[in-house]
């Protein structure tokens, strides 16, 4: 792996402006983000930051002015911010120069031309010796049948224990999110996915507590799972990496590590709290600790997601539009070999994809830009109930990106993530395209499948549903099964109809999409929390919920009136504490939570000595408000409780999130957060608690963790990673008792 200081990366120009001239009509357009911007579809991100064409005469002036730039002109063109290379940028010019002079000269529409004309072998070369930038380039000059004409001719193919990614084969990762990460619920979905033939790519849990002791169980569930049922597959916790990184430390038997990944620096420093120096480091333990490793010294162990829209939402884009930003995240993967990349564009919301054709035209793109650049590519096209995405248009793109050769989907039981309140590729979805477009599970998996009656291979070699394809009695006892289903939503019925779930189960999930994403339109009920509460009523920029739906900027600070309502009311004195309350996504989960959820919290602050302020009410907030109302008020601590985006069962509209904020205003603590980041100028620190509701953790329990959590932050002047990594290593230095 080369040292970041070592690739080189040409010197900054003055931004040259390009033009076009069509029937008369003069085109401009001033610099090379806003041409890359221009070229490409509409999408409702890149409209909210000004960065798409004014119509389609101007999109196709754009393209063709890019068609005939060289791919020597992109690399001697490197885009910036602040007349700086960014380190995404640089690592993304770490390719293969001999390559690339061979090339240089070509423009990127002949570039196109002998991609189309050239042999998997031939792309694959060419991919090393392309930037992010030029990848994203040649999508934006791509049609639907040519993104997946050059992507499928192209086999990425990687191995941990299974081998993903050969022509043929269609893999799964197995993801079995719970809202508490229940364990035995955890493993009745493991079981039920490993029975329908998934999970052969990972068992992959999304935890909804972010702290090493819950990691580390985790993996020792799924580890002990894929021992006992004989699995050939790889585990992994989708944690922040450095929460990870200490549970690999502490002896968790962590075979694959994850992290998401954006395709700015100043969004990955801030946001995500990872840098290349960080990335590097955690590839580097893995590679000496991973239990994967020392079984198979050649597997590979990252994992990274991505998804287009991220960089946009926190407002760190740096002008590049959102195709342009998720290649560069590929540049950046690309340095680690990873054994498996996972894109989730769709699942932000509206603000970024707004509808059905948004997702599947960036999925397609996303898919093609990071098998060009040589990456083991799976997809999720996925959505959101607050988009005008839906189940259908989920499927259309999943059937196109298996003809583009995806490597591998996931597998969410009966399409709705249980924790993360998103809808994604189910165990039926991954079934039904192998069945389609012939294709079977990694080979280790399949073997071993086939013995256990999941599948079956017949005399001609074909691998089809075996007698007990979806059945998880295989693994446990029809009592187990019958017991774990009550801790564990949305688990209708096994019964299933081909490779599909039978009508009525499809009917009872759609019936509860169709409540939740009405839920996403009630109206906070503000004035009864005022009269019963006292609250300070406020409101943001967002008019309305359709501007607040589309444009995350307007949530995310108060408008001029309540911006002079808070500063006139606001405490003389510092307070330890403001309470913030706000519909969010889910007003629902307000009017559900917040009498049994506010008075634990309040009580409990007050039991610890500790000033509130008070009590906050916010119509169309953001979390990000949680910044404009600390610099506002000055308090310690934000305790900001929102509802999230409604999931997929009617009792899954009441989640509610809890959002600490720790104003970093004291210069000890700051100097200490900016050392722990990385990110010389953080204010804020975050720590969340999700999943507030009757089927996930219960008001009343919830207000005790919040107090406690609140008494942890003051102790240790922290939130977020930093806070976990104090309250641990005091665990660790503490004296064994007796």
């Amino acid at each position: 792996m080369r040292k970041l200081q070592d690739i080189f990366v040409p010197y900054l120009k003055a931004p040259l402006a390009y033009t076009f001239n069509f029937e008369g009509e003069v085109f401009s357009f001033p610099n090379l983000k806003v041409l890359l911007g221009k070229a490409d579809y509409p999408k409702a991100g890149d409209k909210n930051a000004g960065l798409c064409a004014k119509s389609e005469v101007e999109r196709e002036a754009a393209r063709s002015v890019l068609s005939d730039l060289s791919i020597q002109h992109l690399y001697d063109n490197p885009l910036s911010v602040n007349d700086r290379v960014d380190e995404v940028m640089r690592v993304n010019y770490d390719i293969d120069l001999d390559k690339f002079k061979s090339i240089a000269h070509l423009t990127l529409g002949e570039l196109k031309d002998h991609l189309m004309a050239s042999d998997g072998d031939e792309i694959k070369a060419v991919g090393r010796a392309l930037t992010g930038v030029m990848a994203s380039a040649l999508a934006k000059l791509c049609d639907t049948h040519e993104l997946i004409y050059i992507a499928s001719k192209v086999e990425n193919a990687n191995k941990a224990r299974t081998l993903l990614g050969t022509r043929g084969t269609l893999s799964s990762r197995l993801q079995p999110n719970h809202p508490t990460d229940d364990l035995n619920s955890i493993a009745l979905l493991v079981y039920t996915g490993l029975s329908m033939g998934s999970g052969d790519a990972l068992l992959g849990v999304n935890p909804a507590n972010e702290n090493v002791d819950t990691i580390s169980t985790i993996y020792r569930v799924l580890d002990d799972i894929r021992r006992k049922t004989g699995a050939p597959t790889q585990i992994c916790v989708l944690s922040h990496v450095k929460t990870v990184m200490q549970c690999l430390l502490d002896g968790a038997p962590v075979e694959i590590l994850f992290q998401s990944l954006a395709g700015t620096e100043s969004t990955n420093l801030t946001e995500f709290d990872i840098s290349v120096q960080t990335l590097d480091e955690a590839y580097q333990l893995v590679q000496e600790k991973s239990p994967l490793i020392q079984e198979n010294p050649d597997a590979r162990c990252m994992y990274f997601e991505t998804g287009q829209g991220s960089e946009y939402t926190y407002g760190k884009h740096d002008g590049m539009d959102m195709t342009t930003c998720e290649a560069l995240c590929y540049g950046l993967a690309r340095r680690y070999d990873p054994f498996m990349v996972n894109n989730v564009t769709g699942f932000i919301g509206p603000e970024t994809h707004v509808d059905n054709f948004e997702m599947i035209i960036s999925n397609l793109q996303d898919h093609f830009m990071g098998k060009l650049l040589g990456l083991p590519m799976g997809m999720a096209p996925c959505y959101t109930l607050h988009s005008q995405i839906t189940l259908e248009g989920q499927q259309m793109a999943t059937q196109l990106l298996t003809s583009a050769g995806a490597n591998y989907y996931m597998a969410v039981h009966l399409n709705t993530d249980r924790m993360l309140a998103y809808f994604d590729t189910s165990g039926h979805d991954d079934q039904t395209m192998r069945e389609i477009h012939n294709r079977t599970t990694a080979p280790e998996f399949t073997e071993w499948a086939i013995k256990l009656g999941i599948f079956e291979q017949k005399e001609d070699g074909s691998v089809i549903r075996g007698p007990n394809w979806g059945d998880p009695s295989i693994f446990i006892s029809k009592q187990e099964i019958e017991e774990l289903k009550e801790s564990t939503p949305v688990m209708h019925d096994f019964a299933n109809a081909g490779p599909r779930p039978i009508n009525r189960v499809s009917r009872e999930v759609k019936m509860n999409q169709a409540y939740a994403r009405d839920a996403i339109y009630k109206e906070l009920e503000a004035e009864r929390l005022q009269q019963k509460y006292h609250t300070l009523m406020l409101q943001t920029l967002a008019e309305d919920k359709h501007a607040y739906l589309n444009d995350p900027e307007l949530g995310s600070r108060l408008n001029p009136t309540s911006v002079e309502t808070l500063l006139k009311t606001k405490s003389s004195d510092k307070i330890d504490v403001q309470i913030v309350i706000s519909d969010g996504l889910s007003a629902n989960a307000v009017h559900a939570n917040i009498d049994s959820l506010l008075e634990v919290i309040t009580d409990g602050l007050k039991a610890q000595g500790l000033s509130l302020g008070q009590t906050i009410t916010v119509n169309y907030g953001r979390v990000k408000l949680a910044d404009h109302i600390a610099e506002l008020v000055n308090p310690e601590i934000i305790v900001y409780l929102i509802g999230e985006r409604p999931g997929g069962t009617a009792a899954a509209t009441k989640s509610l999130s809890c959002y600490y904020c720790y104003n970093l205003s004291d210069p000890t603590s700051q100097k200490a957060a900016a050392e722990f980041s990385g990110h010389s100028d953080i204010r804020y620190e975050y720590s969340v608690l999700s999943n507030i509701y009757e089927k996930g953790l219960s008001p009343i329990e919830a207000g005790s963790v919040i107090v406690e959590t609140v008494k942890s932050m003051k102790t240790y002047k922290a939130a977020g990673n930093r806070l976990e990594s104090l309250s641990n290593k005091e665990k660790r230095v503490m004296p064994m008792s007796g």
